[in-house]
């Protein structure tokens, strides 16, 4: 039909979520030298937002115990952000000893998720969130904030959009420059993902929204493409598909993000990602934590590769 052609964006940045939110489900330590190596591989590979750690208790979530060292050590690229996970006002205490830039701070849309994985309330959250945007913004840092269980919850079921853009619309009104909406069971489909996405823009601008999806019911690139039709243009993904939610059982990983990358780069779409490189990334922290690829693409890739 004449003036229905679907217009996708010329340029898609992605966030490489895979150092924390891929690492943080991992039951065997990763050391911080393992970190480093990811992290700088993945900025050679062309990723310019890469999401360093969490600022969170050892006690919780153990494999990000290294973050400080991280940052003590990590050669910073200039153009290329390093985002980590702040969840207290103690955690940008560390962030801020860091001399960390940006801050990514998250809620829930599900009131039972929300005390599962904070032992708070959403109300108790924000209140908490609030807090500590108003000081990461008044130390010149950028804030990203994370909406979980954008489309259903482990213990609720669905999620309504009307939640969903309730807690966006909370985020953006404490100054999150960017907001992402995760499917954080991976439950979602492109009919379910563009009604949310639909309610969430009329609160929210689309412009500063994100989309996290992870591949429980292997969905995630069908609802990338669905977002990309109502103008997003900024995808969460971890290499080599690392990942998982310890708070929501049976998650399954991030979306890969060599997957991703195959898939826009197949659309025309610029990403500023070396795939091959990218690949070579996956491989070798895939290989380092001893677990298979979750990346289709990295296996057809590794395939290929000459005996050595």
């Amino acid at each position: 039909m004449p003036g229905s052609e679907i217009r996708y964006p010329r340029k898609v940045r992605i966030v490489e979520v895979g150092p924390r939110d891929g690492l943080q489900n991992e039951s065997g330590l990763v050391s911080v030298e393992d970190k480093l190596s990811l992290i700088e591989g993945l900025v050679d590979a062309g990723l310019t937002t890469v999401e360093a750690g969490s600022f969170v208790s050892p006690k919780w979530v153990p494999q990000m115990a290294g973050t400080t060292q991280v940052f003590e050590r990590l050669t910073r690229v200039p153009g290329v952000t390093y985002p980590v996970l702040v969840p207290n006002l103690k955690g940008l205490d560390l962030a801020l000893d860091s001399g960390v830039k940006k801050i990514a701070i998250f809620a829930a849309a599900s009131e039972s998720f929300s005390q599962r994985n904070i032992n708070a309330s959403i109300a108790e959250s924000l209140s908490r969130l609030r807090a500590v945007a108003e000081r990461a913004l008044s130390q010149g840092l950028k804030v990203r904030g994370y909406v979980s269980c954008a489309l259903g919850c482990p213990y609720e079921g669905k999620v309504q959009p009307e939640e969903v853009a309730r807690i966006a619309a909370e985020l953006h009104a404490m100054g999150c420059d960017e907001i992402s909406l995760g499917d954080t069971i991976g439950i979602g489909t492109p009919v379910r993902v563009q009604a949310m996405l639909r309610v969430v823009s009329a609160c929210v601008p689309l412009h500063t929204l994100a989309v996290h999806f992870h591949d429980t019911y292997g969905q995630a690139l069908a609802n990338i493409l669905a977002s990309l039709q109502m103008g997003i243009a900024v995808v969460d993904s971890s290499v080599a598909g690392l990942g998982g939610c310890p708070y929501a059982p049976g998650a399954g990983g991030n979306v890969a993000t060599e997957d991703v990358v195959y898939m826009l780069h197949g659309m025309e779409i610029e990403t500023g990602v070396n795939l091959d490189k990218l690949a070579a990334v996956g491989r070798n922290i895939a290989a380092r934590l001893g677990r298979p690829l979750a990346s289709k693409v990295a296996i057809a890739l590794a395939a290929r590769l000459p005996d050595r």
